[in-house]
């Protein structure tokens, strides 16, 4: 995956973030996430060091997220 930024991401259930385009998992677990769409899923046992390639996701939750060490990839 190419990526022309990175940054930490912070989990938050209220607040939004400018879209990413995937998301680096640190340490595996579930992430919640709310799509460019308003959508709002939770991707179950992602693995430790996957990237996860969903696009304009714009929220990632505390609330139902358990993996951690979680970076935000921007598109080239």
């Amino acid at each position: 995956y190419l990526a022309n930024d990175a940054v930490d991401i912070v989990l938050h259930d209220t607040n939004t973030q400018p879209p990413f385009s995937a998301i680096f998992i640190g340490t595996g677990g579930s992430v919640k996430v709310t799509t460019g769409a308003g959508n709002s899923v939770t991707f179950t046992n992602v693995m430790s060091g996957a990237i996860l390639p969903v696009s304009a996701v714009t929220k990632i939750w505390s609330t139902g997220t358990t993996a951690t060490g979680l970076i935000g990839l921007r598109g080239v």
